[in-house]
């Protein structure tokens, strides 16, 4: 009960719990509701388990990159976590990396996150135009065919000039 009301107040504070209260749902889910990092102290089992994960990485996106190999491929997962850091991108499953939607959803609130996406989608001129819309020195993240593209090469000069 202790150790309940200290994450609610500090998720930090999991680092400081028996083995047994790093394994207790409830203590940890409270722990990652206040502060998403938390989740590196959790049970092997609990980083594997999407509630508690989803709410990681609500809190903080890098929170991700302590989840499971399963977590890290579930789209739904993903997307909350890019949603609060797009560079969490950069610990999702290389399927989710190349996928499509996933990487559009960052890029358009994180262009440099661009570097985490598959090749084939860095070769993508609609994701590689949101990402520089949004970051023009994302063009450097392109394929070398997009950086001689007259209009992407224009999108990402009119948001940075430094682009080029």
């Amino acid at each position: 009960e202790v150790v309940l009301e200290a994450v609610k107040q500090d998720g930090r504070a999991l680092m400081y719990a028996s083995e047994e209260l790093k394994a207790d749902k409830e203590v940890v889910l409270e722990a990652v509701k206040q502060d998403g990092r938390a989740l590196k102290d959790a049970t092997i089992e609990l980083k594997a388990d999407k509630e508690i994960v989803l709410e990681a990485v609500k809190q903080d996106g890098n929170a991700l990159k302590c989840s499971s190999q399963e977590i890290k491929a579930d789209k739904e997962v993903v997307l909350e976590a890019v949603k609060q850091n797009g560079r969490a991108l950069e610990y999702a499953s290389e399927e989710l990396k190349a996928d499509k939607e996933v990487v559009l959803e960052v890029v358009k609130q994180e262009g440099r996150a661009l570097m985490y996406a598959s090749e084939e989608l860095k070769a993508d001129k609609e994701v590689v135009l949101e990402a520089v819309k949004q970051n023009g020195p994302a063009l450097e993240r392109s394929s070398e065919e997009l950086k001689a593209d007259r209009e992407v090469v224009l999108e990402a000069v009119k948001q940075d000039w430094r682009a080029l």
